[in-house]
């Protein structure tokens, strides 16, 4: 059997690390593109990365291009191209650039491999999964948003940390857009089935959701970027899940028609990634709190989006 063939748009930090985690994992031969004048980064990060196999033991190929041919038949494209936060800026005010690049990316997409399941790292989240679905005319279930993954692993971690425990026996989920007014839900999130309520006191517990909530921005103020471990890390469980057709139950930006009450967004639910792509979205039961939440993040998600003029 051939091996699958991994497109990372933008060949930054993120993009070295999917580069590096796929390789490890082996799932398939990598393409890393970037810009013509970033070709250079792209060819030596590869470089690296297959001198790096002889020391690991993967034997997968990884080359660097600015070419869109190289992309051409990519089984599954992870964008992270764009530019990342810096301190003192929100997610959307990535807007207006980061669209202009994701117009480009997704007409070079839309030209090249339109079978592709399609995950968007890029930000603002939810406007750029939305931007590549309509500039490259893709099928709803292939292309999907990696945020919630993401959101939801700081979230088991801050539980993990305050209770004393390991993060192996946090389950938890976050819902909603990515940003500050993501929704975690406490009433949801366990330790080994023990209800969050009854591990940790409220106080510490509001804390551990303002901690989640400013995870992404506190980084940004530490490194003066964004992250890019934990988000390739995400991006690389959900593109495993499709290319091993495991069915994982993932938190992701992904199209809603009707569920929740929502229709025509992506945005951030539970739902299943098989062979097929996101074949089943997954509602939770809501309190009042957790839906005027949910509704909050909704609105401004639908602002972002609006902006987009899509």
């Amino acid at each position: 059997m051939a091996r699958k063939k991994i497109a990372l748009i933008g060949a930054g930090n993120i993009g070295g690390e999917l580069a590096a985690q796929i390789a490890r994992k082996q799932l398939g031969d990598v393409v890393l593109f970037d810009i013509p004048e970033k070709e250079g980064v792209a060819k030596g990060k590869a470089m690296d990365l297959m001198q790096n196999g002889s020391v690991q033991g993967y034997d997968c190929t990884i080359t660097g291009t600015g070419r869109w041919e190289d992309v051409r038949g990519a089984d599954v494209v992870i964008v992270t191209a764009g530019l990342p936060r810096k301190p003192g800026m929100s997610r959307e005010d990535l807007l207006a650039v980061n669209l202009k690049i994701m117009n480009d990316v997704a007409t070079g997409v839309k030209n090249n491999c339109a079978d592709a399941f399609v995950i968007v790292v890029s930000n603002p989240l939810d406007a750029m999964v939305y931007a590549m679905m309509k500039i490259a005319g893709l099928k709803p279930n292939k292309v999907v948003g990696m945020a919630g993954v993401l959101d939801t692993a700081r979230f088991r971690m801050f539980v993990a940390e305050a209770a004393g425990v390991s993060v192996e026996d946090v389950n938890a989920v976050v819902l909603g857009g990515h940003g500050d007014d993501m929704v975690p839900l406490v009433r949801y999130c366990s330790v080994a089935g023990v209800p969050l309520e009854k591990v940790l006191p409220k106080d510490k517990i509001d804390t551990v959701v303002a901690k989640t909530r400013s995870g992404g921005g506190d980084i940004v103020k530490l490194m003066g970027t964004s992250a890019w471990f934990a988000p390739a890390s995400g991006a690389v469980a959900m593109a495993e899940s499709y290319l091993k057709d495991k069915k994982r139950v993932l938190p992701c930006a992904a199209w809603l028609d009707g569920q929740y009450g929502v229709s025509g967004l992506f945005f951030g639910v539970p739902c299943r990634i098989s062979a097929a792509g996101v074949d089943r979205i997954y509602e939770l039961d809501m309190n009042a709190d957790e839906k005027a939440m949910f509704e909050k993040s909704l609105k401004s998600v639908k602002t972002t989006v609006a902006d987009t003029k899509l």
